[in-house]
């Protein structure tokens, strides 16, 4: 389970993300490298985490699809193995990134669909996430970024193999901080989510190699209660 957990390294520099990926190099299967970090550190840092582990490069390329199928290129070069768009870029924009993303068969293309600090009404974010998702699918995409509560529409409309990735990941009592339209770990397994993005409530925990373990227990515990 811990190869379908992603945490989030939301650090001001590389130095401070070198060192984290290393204390919980054998608790996490990938780490995420967002807008923050990546402005901070660069290819270089990507390039110093694939050597031990699979990145998510966490940038959700909005442009026009010229622009948005040079960046996909250009993180295909780096090596990560999952990158993503907004699917509210519409279908040229999402078809050229897929396109570009064929040279690069080891890597991930997904989308994101509503995020999960949007305060949308629930059943409007559903709704909303399934059309985007199903947009994503009809260009080429992998996948998409949802909450938990969409997935089980999603792959209802999209299929078991379509890939859902979750943030808004809290259990035991944590902060929401700003995200809206959260779930724990048990329940975004239950639901069928195939990998979960945490970030604070590892990186602020007191012992954030017990907290990545206890996440993991509670994937392994809901995988259990579905066999």
């Amino acid at each position: 389970m811990k190869n379908r957990l992603m945490l989030a390294l939301d650090l001001p520099d590389r130095d401070k993300a070198e060192a984290m990926a290393k204390e919980l190099a054998g608790d996490i299967g990938w780490f995420k490298i967002g807008l923050r970090l990546f402005v901070a550190a660069g290819p270089e840092l990507v390039k110093s985490i694939l050597q031990t582990h699979r990145v998510f490069l966490d940038l959700k390329f909005h442009d026009i699809p010229n622009t948005v199928a040079e960046a996909i290129g250009s993180a295909g070069q780096l090596g990560v193995q999952m990158t993503n768009i907004h699917a509210a870029g519409g279908h040229e924009m999402m078809r050229a990134a897929a396109d570009a993303a064929k040279s690069f068969p080891r890597m991930q293309l997904i989308a994101v669909t509503v995020l999960t600090s949007d305060p949308m009404p629930p059943e409007q974010a559903r709704v909303e996430a399934v059309r985007r998702a199903e947009a994503a699918r009809e260009a080429g995409l992998h996948g998409v970024v949802c909450s938990v509560h969409e997935v089980e529409a999603i792959k209802a409309a999209c299929g078991h193999d379509f890939l859902t990735v979750t943030p808004g990941i809290r259990w035991g009592g944590q902060s929401a901080n700003d995200q809206q339209r959260i779930a724990d770990p048990g329940y975004a397994i239950s639901q069928g989510a195939d990998y979960l993005v945490v970030g604070r409530p590892i990186l602020q925990a007191p012992d954030r190699k017990a907290a990545a373990r206890e996440a993991v227990e509670l994937m392994q515990a809901a995988a259990r209660g579905g066999a």
